[in-house]
């Protein structure tokens, strides 16, 4: 695929716009950073490990010489580091958040917070930082962009354990992080195009990396040659940044939501009572976190 033909014909500079990008490091990480720096964005990379993201940042001057470039640690399993990642954003008067960082198949706990760590990372973190992002993001026109995943359809909330803590099954508990990310977002948003809800499809990351070895060893070959690249699929969350979504609308590959480039669709995969139980829980989420005192 000719990817500098893609850009130029559906993207424009972002020379002067400040990108900040969480999960920056990762396979779609590394290749969406590569693009926004050809583009001409500042970056702002945030990630739990300085060392990587500094060393992915060195990488891409090489590359991009004029490109400016900055790291915030933040772990997406502290709450008290994600308040303080937000704080530091709106200092840096950001135009676009792009809520890339997931988590699959990990070791499952309670964070400090008390919530799942799989549904904080994927949902509870994210869905913070938006809601303290947006009101100055869409004073200066930007956009937030929001990674969902096609998982979001393997299971229906559960008010009586929202975070699937009683959940075996990996996809299920990913797969309703996302849903409640994905549509707790759109009933916050309300079809303000500052949001993009996108999806990468499926792809080799460190999120489909999660079977044992020597199975692994087995399937990552063939893979990459029936899933699209996860620079292909960078291209998704790309497209997200030039192009807003309305409620019930997300961006991701034109065939079957698995290969090809992107394109706008109808989501129909969530009924409105369900929608509106997930923004009811959210806010309570949201103002409970934010009543909560920062600890040094």
């Amino acid at each position: 695929m000719n990817y500098n033909k893609w850009l130029c014909k559906n993207t424009h500079s972002l020379k002067g716009k400040t990108v900040a990008v969480s999960g920056a490091t990762g396979g779609i990480g590394k290749n969406l950073c590569d693009f926004l720096s050809m583009l001409g964005a500042n970056l702002v990379c945030l990630d739990r490990n300085f060392q990587k993201s500094n060393k992915m940042i060195a990488d891409l001057k090489v590359k991009y010489p004029n490109l400016s470039a900055t790291h915030i640690t933040v772990d997406l399993e502290d709450i008290d580091a994600v308040k303080k990642a937000a704080t530091q954003l709106k200092e840096l008067k950001i135009d676009y958040l792009i809520l890339n960082a997931g988590a699959y198949k990990i070791p499952r706990h309670k964070c400090d917070s008390g919530y799942d760590n799989v549904f904080q990372i994927n949902y509870v973190s994210p869905y913070y930082l938006a809601r303290e992002l947006y009101p100055k993001i869409k004073s200066r026109g930007g956009r937030v962009v929001a990674v969902s995943s096609i998982a979001h359809n393997y299971s229906k909330i559960d008010t009586n354990d929202i975070e699937f803590s009683n959940v075996v099954a990996s996809s299920k508990v990913y797969g309703n992080a996302k849903r409640f990310l994905t549509f707790s977002l759109y009933g916050f948003f309300k079809n303000d195009e500052t949001l993009s809800v996108v999806h990468p499809g499926i792809t080799l990351t460190n999120i489909t990396a999660h079977y044992p070895k020597f199975i692994f060893a087995i399937i990552k070959h063939p893979m990459k040659i029936i899933f699209m690249s996860p620079r292909k699929a960078a291209l998704c969350i790309i497209y997200g940044i030039f192009n807003g979504a309305k409620t019930n609308e997300w961006i991701g590959p034109r065939l079957f939501n698995i290969w090809g480039i992107p394109k706008k669709r109808r989501l129909n995969s969530c009924d409105p009572c369900e929608a509106k139980q997930i923004c009811e829980i959210s806010d309570k989420i949201y103002n409970d976190i934010t009543k909560e005192t920062v600890t040094n």
